[in-house]
């Protein structure tokens, strides 16, 4: 009773400082994924809050048009903006643009552990020296009037475990909110999330903590709350080719029951939509670039989806042939995977 009225918290409203979302289960920001067409799709399904693609402080500052074009509004709810950066005038310009951008919520990223990025002290890099990300942290909260989150894993590997730290003089800092992917960065994403090593961060503060990796299965929610404590879960790579996925769980918390993912015509209408959508925000050429991974993964999610066709599929340019062959693998077509 104690862990079902637990789940059942993530479909309650929560206040991030004085942005309020509906519920508690979040798509979290992916480069090259959590754009706005994705976002928007994840709204539409219910998902409590969404995060955009990380975006550059000093390029959004700049108005650099790929970071302007990151940095766009997904629709209705609050808007976030994720940053990064390593120096803290420009995370403070970053914080300024995103606010006149129309942020209601500025996340900082301290989390992301790809080599391009921590190669530049920026990432989860910063976990390795706190008083300089401390010094991030103070430059941004002071720049904005908009409530500021921090996006972290638990360290940079398994012997400097210093995120219930970080979190700690973050919310003296002013930070609102925190986000902890259970993973050092040194682990990348292999093996699996360590959710109980949130819970030390939970105990650290008193601001929301949200518990974030590997959740995949609404069947994950009872033991990732119960190891982490947490006051609402975000989902990352569970949302490929499901961006249905975090306003499910949302609604699973909510009735104990999960919706059946879309299939046939309606995930037919749902991929050629999603398709036009990164063509009309991207343009053509990159805009069909740019969704072959998602068409991948919502093929990956058929019962029956022919080698042949897919590679077709992948491998066209031509908007109005990839969107027939689409409808003709997609209308009939049962979705293999669990919501």
């Amino acid at each position: 009773m104690q862990l079902r009225h637990s789940i059942k918290s993530l479909a309650e409203p929560l206040a991030i400082g004085p942005v309020v979302v509906p519920n508690r289960v979040f798509l979290a920001p992916m480069s090259g994924i959590s754009d706005r067409p994705f976002r928007q799709l994840a709204l539409g399904f219910g998902a409590g809050l969404v995060v955009s693609e990380m975006t550059v402080g000093e390029k959004l500052a700049q108005g650099n048009a790929e970071a302007c074009l990151r940095a766009e509004r997904a629709g209705q709810g609050p808007h976030v903006i994720q940053l990064a950066g390593r120096e803290a005038h420009w995370m403070a310009e970053g914080a300024r643009a995103a606010e006149d951008a129309g942020a209601d919520i500025i996340d900082i990223n301290m989390g992301c552990p790809a080599k391009k990025v921590t190669g530049g002290y920026s990432g989860s890099a910063l976990m390795r020296d706190l008083d300089h990300a401390l010094g991030l942290i103070e430059a941004t909260v002071g720049a904005t009037t908009r409530p500021v989150t921090l996006k972290m894993r638990l360290g940079w590997d398994d012997s400097s475990i210093n995120a219930p730290e970080l979190a700690r003089r973050a919310e003296a800092a002013g930070v609102r909110m925190v986000t902890v992917h259970g993973r050092t960065r040194c682990q990348f994403y292999t093996g699996s999330a360590d959710w109980s090593g949130i819970r030390a961060v939970k105990d650290a503060v008193s601001i929301p903590v949200v518990a974030n990796g590997d959740l995949v299965r609404p069947g994950d929610l009872g033991r990732m709350l119960e190891l982490s404590g947490a006051d609402a879960v975000m989902v990352g790579r569970g949302a490929y080719g499901r961006p249905w996925f975090p306003g499910f769980v949302a609604s699973y918390a909510a009735t104990g029951t999960m919706p059946v993912a879309p299939g046939g015509r309606a995930l037919a209408d749902l991929v050629v939509g999603h398709y036009e959508a990164m063509i009309g925000h991207y343009g053509e050429r990159n805009g069909s670039r740019a969704a072959r991974k998602h068409l991948g993964w919502y093929l990956d999610g058929l019962d029956a989806a022919p080698a042949t066709m897919r590679r077709a599929i992948l491998t066209e340019k031509r908007p109005d042939a990839v969107i027939t062959m689409l409808r003709a693998v997609l209308d009939d077509g049962p979705v293999r995977r669990a919501a």
